[in-house]
């Protein structure tokens, strides 16, 4: 059986996450005919994620770039699927995820598309970080034409490969950066960028267990060197050299 979907990860020293994020695809697997594969882009780990990977059936790659861009497109590259699916290995997604992908992308009307997030717990301090992520987005959301979701990205391989991937210039603020392509290559072929409205991805909270649910807000000169897209002092210190 060809494969249709793709759906892979990039994973830093996940093995308290990435199993339960595989047992989510295996299970939104379930919910279509096709066939589905996994792949995993192991990223400089030193613990077990590889293994766990390998132990759910999932292809692993390895890729040694503190650029997550680099880690996605290794991923990407290293898969089959005629419909890729990126996904955190801290996230899970919906059992109807896959179908409802499928059913957009093949109804001809989307380009590709995000997922809304949710976090596995809730606080003041989250939601306040919340708020002011978002406002530090706004410009990006301008340049863009309008609010673009992301979290979890679907879309055709053919169309990762004319927009040539993740840009592997950027080290952090890649996804919007993606999002935006995306609709751009969209409207030259009169379709939408997409948000999944059935499903949703449950996203851990682990970066504020790490740092305080008000981290964010206490060091907003951080936030905005990572909101830049190319600050690598600040992307190390708060993604790549956590841990």
């Amino acid at each position: 059986m060809e494969t249709l979907f793709s759906v892979v990860i990039p994973a830093h020293n996940e093995e308290k996450y990435i199993g339960k994020c595989l047992r989510s695809i295996r299970y939104a697997a379930k919910q279509v005919p096709d066939k589905v594969e996994i792949v995993v882009a192991a990223n400089r780990c030193t613990d077990s994620t590889a293994d766990i990977a390998k132990r759910y059936g999932a292809k692993v790659v390895y890729n040694d770039d503190k650029c997550i861009s680099s880690i996605r497109n290794a991923a990407i590259r290293a898969s089959s699927g005629k419909i890729i699916v990126t996904i955190d290995a801290d996230s899970t997604m919906t059992k109807s995820s896959l179908s409802e992908i499928k059913e957009l992308l093949l109804s001809g009307e989307y380009i590709g598309g995000g997922t809304m997030p949710k976090f596995d717990r809730a606080s003041l301090g989250i939601a306040v970080s919340s708020i002011y992520i978002a406002i530090n987005l706004i410009p990006v959301m301008i340049k863009s034409g309008g609010m673009l979701s992301g979290a979890m990205f679907w879309f055709m391989r053919s169309d990762f490969d004319k927009i040539g991937g993740f840009d592997e210039d950027l080290i952090s603020l890649e996804d919007m950066d993606f999002a935006k392509k995306l609709k751009a290559l969209g409207k030259t072929c009169g379709k939408k960028y997409g948000t999944l409205k059935k499903a949703h991805i449950v996203t851990s909270s682990r970066k504020f267990d790490e740092f305080g649910d008000w981290y964010l807000i206490k060091n907003r000169k951080l936030t905005k060197a990572i909101f830049t897209g190319k600050n690598r002092d600040a992307a190390d210190k708060f993604y790549y050299d956590v841990r």
